[in-house]
């Protein structure tokens, strides 16, 4: 099980207890202790090290703005498209800004880790699936403000705790062609997937989230659903 609060600030010990209780709700048990992404921030960069001595990491000093101008497309999440570019900097060039207290985020040669990868398939939910990383583009892995992403983390520490199947939702489906490509150029076994539908805000049709005020889990159950009511929604039964 992988609790993530790479930023110790993000994630009280009262939240972390709240996801217990709904995972107990559940019925769901877990191994202990729980993994704390907190703790293994060496372990990210050591998987992003052997990427950049690849020559498959390269420094990234684009705005969020400079790169929503410069798009012409979308990543499967609906975001800009990185044009690639810092892709082309000189190594130089590079280490000067660093020297002036530029903080880069890195990404991944997507092109060059194609093309040492090959085909990639992966199994949803008993299917063969191809996977196509590249329409993410040069996905960063190392962001400015924690030295890791959603994407490298998760596929270290699903390796790390030999993980066989991962259950998820939907909107996590795209991600996966990311994840199998870094699985297979770290080395690392590739686990069978199935993505499940998403509970949706009943006012708007967007799928919950604490920003925007949408009901919990714990609401819900305080509400009268049941562990069953919720498979159900899922399509688990």
């Amino acid at each position: 099980m992988r609790l993530e609060d790479i930023d110790p600030l993000r994630c009280k010990p009262e939240f972390a207890e709240a996801i217990f209780a709904d995972l107990r709700w559940l019925g769901l048990q877990w191994p202990e202790p729980v993994m704390r992404q907190s703790g293994r921030v060496t372990v990210y960069a050591a998987a992003a090290e052997r990427l950049r001595t690849a020559g498959l990491l390269y420094p990234c000093f684009c705005s969020r703005r400079e790169i929503a101008e410069r798009a012409i497309a979308a990543d499967p999440d609906g975001a800009p498209l990185y044009p690639g570019t810092c892709r082309g900097r000189r190594e130089a060039d590079c280490e000067a800004l660093i020297r002036q207290g530029e903080r880069p985020q890195w990404r991944l040669r997507m092109d060059e880790a194609i093309t040492r990868a090959g085909s990639l398939q992966f199994i949803e939910a008993g299917q063969t699936r191809e996977a196509k990383p590249e329409r993410w583009g040069d996905a960063v892995l190392l962001r400015k403000d924690t030295p890791t992403s959603y994407h490298l983390s998760v596929v270290v520490d699903d390796a790390a705790q030999e993980i066989t199947d991962v259950t998820r939702g939907v909107d996590l489906f795209a991600a996966t062609d990311l994840h199998v490509l870094l699985q297979h150029i770290l080395g690392l076994q590739t686990p069978n997937y199935q993505h499940h539908r998403l509970i949706l805000d009943p006012a708007e049709g967007q799928k919950l989230s604490k920003s925007r005020g949408s009901p919990s889990l714990r609401s819900l159950r305080e509400s009268g659903w049941t562990p069953a009511d919720l498979r159900r929604h899922l399509g688990f039964t």
